[in-house]
């Protein structure tokens, strides 16, 4: 299941102390040391056995297995050589390693796995480290912890709004805000003054603008200035922006400046929520949804706008490791002609289709909102779908798009888990 409980994630939780290893047996092939051995430790550390295969090492430790190609070993020695630590960078020319390498010796104690090479060349390992690096380690591990939601959870959680001043001027204002967000993929800031640029100033402190078509910072209210639905006081029904993008813009800020007239509340809805409840009510559904690229296009000739953008992915993104899902890609109103799909598949496509927009149509999972000068929200866009009921009067928003990779980049040097 790509999200655990809150708990479970929070905790970092690695592989537990588990019992000792059962004698494996040997590949074929020499082996290049002594049998497997079981090294028995002290209470501080979980047991580790290991044993040698023709390309590879089998490493037990704790309640993880793992398998290491001897050329991975090789490439990702972490010496003084190899390994460039004072810019994080590797040093060790990878295509100089030979591709049928084995260590001449093997040795582990209770917290370090050393190899050395046929060039006399010793690497060092932390047996943490390879847990938490290791193909099988990253399986058992979230790269983004999450609480998934729908309207009675997130009214019940009380997630507090930032003050603007806290926001700007204070690490801790910040980093309480970038929290919120990166657990509940929403995020609010309160007192802001409500003019274009000092809702600039406040998407500043996060993260580089993302310039598009609809410039640095958008600003409109309901006159069709552009050719998107958006423009129009019409309803907007539940979406992701920018899905005709290559890669669809990762941070949306919303500001309303001003409304004179009635309606016009912003609608939220968690999508890796809905996504978790079609994985568990129907697999395959979420499956195919993973795995089927489609296209979305705009075409803009309005006035001087002259755009046709085409993006190309699949509904749902996950990481292929761990099938964790990190971006949706919902927009009907966008979709292209759906040509990148066969015969066979096309009907089972709009099965799977239905199932995920029923989950993201159901009134319970919806939250609605009424954006008003001086609150801005802030919306991850590869996460949560917005929309928007009719409104009447009068309405200026503005805002714009945040770098995705910089929004992260801060919550990262402010210790967060992003």
């Amino acid at each position: 299941m790509w999200c655990q409980r809150l708990a479970w994630l929070l905790q970092g939780r690695r592989g537990s102390t588990g019992r000792r290893w059962p004698w494996l047996p040997r590949g074929p092939g020499p082996i290049l040391a002594a049998p497997a051995r079981c090294h028995p430790t002290g209470p501080a550390f979980p047991h580790c056995a290991w044993q040698l295969h023709p390309d590879y090492l089998e490493l037990r430790y704790g309640s993880t297995v793992m398998r290491l190609d001897f050329v991975w070993l090789r490439d990702h020695c972490r010496s003084a050589s190899c390994y460039n630590t004072k810019t994080n960078q590797r040093s060790l020319d990878t295509a100089s390693v030979d591709l049928a390498i084995q260590p001449q010796a093997v040795r582990v104690d209770e917290t370090t796995l050393f190899l050395t090479w046929p060039d006399g060349h010793v690497t060092r390992y932390g047996l943490e480290w390879l847990v938490r690096n290791s193909y099988e380690g990253q399986k058992q591990q979230v790269m983004h912890p999450r609480i998934l939601w729908n309207a009675e959870i997130y009214r019940q959680a009380q997630v507090p709004s930032i003050d603007c001043q806290s926001f700007l001027e204070t690490d801790e204002g910040l980093k309480e805000f970038l929290q919120n967000f990166l657990l509940y993929g929403i995020a609010f800031v309160e007192n802001v003054t409500p003019t274009k640029e000092d809702t600039e100033i406040l998407a500043k402190r996060i993260s580089i603008i993302r310039e598009t078509i609809y410039g640095r910072i958008w600003y409109f209210t309901s006159d069709f200035s552009r050719g998107d639905t958006a423009y129009t006081k019409l309803a907007l029904d539940r979406h992701t922006d920018t899905t005709y993008f290559q890669e669809p813009c990762g941070i949306q800020v919303f500001h309303c400046l001003k409304h004179e007239g009635t309606g016009g509340r912003t609608l939220l809805v968690d999508g890796f929520h809905a996504a978790e409840q079609v994985l568990r009510q129907a697999p395959e559904h979420f499956e195919l949804l993973a795995k089927v690229p489609l296209k979305h296009e705009y075409v803009e000739n309005v006035g001087g706008c002259h755009n046709h953008m085409i993006g190309v992915g699949p509904v749902l993104n996950v990481y292929p490791w761990n099938n964790e899902l990190y971006l949706i890609r919902y927009n009907n109103y966008d979709r292209a002609v759906i040509n990148t799909v066969p015969h066979d598949v096309v009907r089972r496509w709009y099965q799977a289709h239905r199932a995920l927009t029923a989950e993201l149509r159901r009134p319970d999972n919806e939250l609605w909102v009424k954006l008003k000068p001086g609150k801005v929200l802030f919306v991850d866009n590869w996460r949560v779908l917005h929309g928007r009921e009719a409104f009447t009067g009068y309405r200026q928003l503005c805002g714009c798009y945040l770098t995705r990779d910089d929004v992260l980049n801060t919550a990262r040097l402010l210790g967060l888990q992003a």
